[in-house]
């Protein structure tokens, strides 16, 4: 294996199910778990469909969305992220969870189009601000 190839999906599988092991009804030890990979593995996790959506968002965030928006990220893969998941709705606007280049992303569409993006450590909580301040 060279430096441009993937690494191989069983290799990824096992590095992900002893992840998932010790950190599976424990958010951070998970995200601690992702925290000590290789950078290079770690992304190629975070985009596949071995973790889901909210382990992600909590991998970056570090916070718990609330319990119905941490249901719908859970009924997401992660590989979803690279074209967005919706985590809620408030009014007129959704807050959408991606990852782009290897970031995590929080935007505000009105559903026609993107209002704003924040991509801070509190970007999720930022963008609950923004959109009370819409409304």
């Amino acid at each position: 294996m060279t430096d441009d190839e993937p690494l191989p999906y069983s290799v990824l599988i096992r590095i992900a199910d002893n992840i998932l092991e010790a950190g599976e009804d424990d958010p951070d030890a998970l995200a601690a778990g992702l925290e000590r990979l290789d950078p290079v593995i770690r992304e190629e996790l975070l985009a596949s469909d071995l973790l889901n959506a909210f382990q992600v968002f909590y991998y970056f965030f570090r916070e718990d969305p609330g319990d119905l928006e941490t249901d719908r990220l859970i009924l997401q893969p992660a590989s979803a992220l690279l074209t967005g998941v919706v985590v809620t709705g408030r009014e007129f606007y959704e807050v959408i969870f991606r990852i782009e280049k290897g970031s995590p992303v929080i935007l505000v569409s009105d559903g026609d189009s993107v209002l704003a993006g924040f991509h801070e450590k509190d970007a999720y909580r930022q963008a609950l601000r923004f959109i009370d301040e819409q409304l």
